[in-house]
């Protein structure tokens, strides 16, 4: 992902001309009788008009509001002028947020599902809590959004919260805004399993990765994997069925694990949990490669987060706070936020990564622990 790129400020601003030339393309592809006849071509460029329809919306908003702020600027000795030209200059600046998050979001991938994996880490009864607080927070964020939430595995704790959850959310842009979720979000806050009532800082891990469609290639040789069933159960660990229609996938080599459990026959099981396979499978050679590249070209890149690293601290008591280590934003509003108000982060995240100012992350002490 580049730097910002600036924004031109006169004639064919965003090159909206060539945007219209493309939709025009599209449009005449699609009244082709031959158009539907390769379905899944037809419903990428369906996809492909709908984001760059919007993105032209964006485009031609802002040439407009340019050219008004660039008229109340000759006005501004004028009191009434200046406090019009006051009022509308944060408007276009937002306008402009919108048009480089459409930018961002525009990568390969970016619209595609997202796979949302929550794994607590060492504490018990109470880091598994906040697992499930934290998937409580994504599902409640994705519904803000009009996104649909499909949970693939969940595995509950002896005594409350869970073990691990995997759940796929699809909507426009679910990976985009997802991915940056990835990493270790860190909870301190006086615990309601403690008698003594004492505060404790708690860990857990979000791993996000994007569907993928059935045509990227990813390799899985039969001899590579281990097929459990199971019966599956439900979050009160109740049987749902009688027969052991969950499946368990291990695959040999990198020792990944995935369940699936709530579909309703063990062949629906057995295939989602081998699309959650191949996501993965295909995420982690993607790392793989970057880390290679990285080493060759000796770059020391900050835009992605080390897996050690915490991105983001959520404390409850003694004061309530909650703050990204990788863009310094943070708010007081800690209810909003776990219950799924996660925007301002997510945005100030993509914004920060696109011009190139994103952090690393805390280490595994800071000042949010005095």
């Amino acid at each position: 992902m580049g730097k910002n790129r600036g924004f031109p400020r006169s004639g064919g601003i965003f090159d909206a001309d060539r945007l219209k030339v493309t939709l025009e393309q599209i449009d005449a592809q699609s009244q082709s009788p031959e158009f539907w006849k390769d379905s899944d071509r037809a419903r990428k460029m369906l996809r492909e008009k709908s984001r760059l329809e919007k993105r032209l919306s964006l485009i031609q908003g802002i040439d407009r509001e340019d050219a008004d702020i660039r008229a109340l600027f000759e006005l501004a000795s004028d009191p009434d002028f200046l406090a019009e030209l006051s009022r509308r200059v944060p408007e276009f600046s937002e306008s402009v947020k919108a048009f480089e998050l459409e930018e961002i979001l525009s990568e390969a991938k970016s619209d595609n599902p997202a796979f949302l994996e929550i794994h607590p880490g060492a504490g018990g009864t109470e880091s598994q809590d906040w697992a499930q607080m934290l998937l409580r927070m994504y599902i409640r964020w994705a519904e803000r959004h009009g996104m649909t939430v499909e949970v693939i595995d969940i595995q509950s704790g002896e005594e409350a919260g869970i073990k691990s959850a995997t759940i796929l959310v699809r909507g426009e842009h679910a990976f985009g805004y997802l991915m940056s979720e990835s990493g270790i979000h860190r909870l301190v806050r006086i615990s309601p399993f403690d008698a003594n009532k004492r505060r404790h800082t708690s860990f857990t891990s979000v791993f996000v990765y994007p569907e993928l469609e059935d045509d990227v290639p990813v390799e899985i040789r039969d001899e590579d994997i281990r097929i459990d069933t199971f019966r599956a159960s439900s979050a009160g660990g109740q049987h749902v069925n009688k027969t052991s229609s969950a499946i368990r996938l291990t695959h040999l080599p990198t020792g990944i694990v995935i369940s699936s459990q709530n579909e309703r026959s063990q062949l629906q099981n057995r295939e989602m949990a081998f699309k959650v396979l191949r996501a993965k499978l295909y995420e982690l050679e993607e790392k793989r490669k970057k880390e290679e590249l990285d080493k060759i070209s000796g770059a020391q890149n900050k835009k992605d987060i080390g897996w050690g690293h915490q991105i983001r601290s959520y404390v409850l008591q003694p004061y309530q706070l909650i703050k990204d280590h990788r863009t310094g934003l943070e708010t007081g509003k800690v209810s909003e936020v776990l219950d799924g108000d996660l925007d301002m982060f997510i945005r100030g995240y993509l914004l920060a990564r696109w011009n190139g100012t994103l952090g690393t992350g805390a280490p595994e002490s800071d000042e949010l622990d005095g």
